[in-house]
């Protein structure tokens, strides 16, 4: 085979394709769909984060960038995120701390970035993993409407 040619591995392709639709996925979910807080203290007292990505082993999340924030969210320090689905109710998840940085982004605002490992051992966290593999399952089998009336089945 000559050098000039290239084999697609469509494999490849369509792990990179399904992983994009997951990103614009929680895009939308976390910015129009999901509330989440922060708790930061023993009083109790939070206030919202901004979700950047979530998988089974942790999630990203960022907030404005404060002093008092960046020494509040030191590495291995844990803090409970609050999942809101609706006003009331929540579901609890305690992340561990795993990495941070500071972030600016493209309008100029800095953000303090947050990665960690959630604690798996919380029963709430069984509800947190179906609503992850649920992203993750929309990605791979959602379709584009494309205004077709009859639903196809790969």
């Amino acid at each position: 085979m000559s050098d000039d040619k290239k084999v697609v591995d469509f494999n490849t392709r369509r792990k990179e394709s399904i992983e994009q639709k997951r990103r614009t996925f929680e895009r939308v979910v976390f910015s129009e769909f999901l509330g989440v807080d922060a708790v930061v203290d023993d009083q109790g007292s939070g206030f919202p984060i901004k979700l950047v990505d979530i998988s089974g082993d942790g999630v990203q999340f960022q907030i404005p960038f404060t002093l008092k924030a960046k020494n509040q969210f030191k590495l291995g320090s844990e803090t409970t995120l609050k999942l809101f689905f609706t006003k009331g109710t929540y579901l609890p998840a305690v992340v561990t701390v795993r990495h941070a940085s500071e972030y600016i982004d493209k309008d100029g605002s800095a953000w303090l970035r947050l990665g960690g490992t959630f604690d798996t051992s919380l029963p709430s966290f069984k509800a947190v993993a179906s609503f992850i593999d649920f992203i993750y399952q929309y990605a791979e089998f959602s379709c584009l409407d494309k205004g077709e009336s009859k639903v196809y089945f790969l």
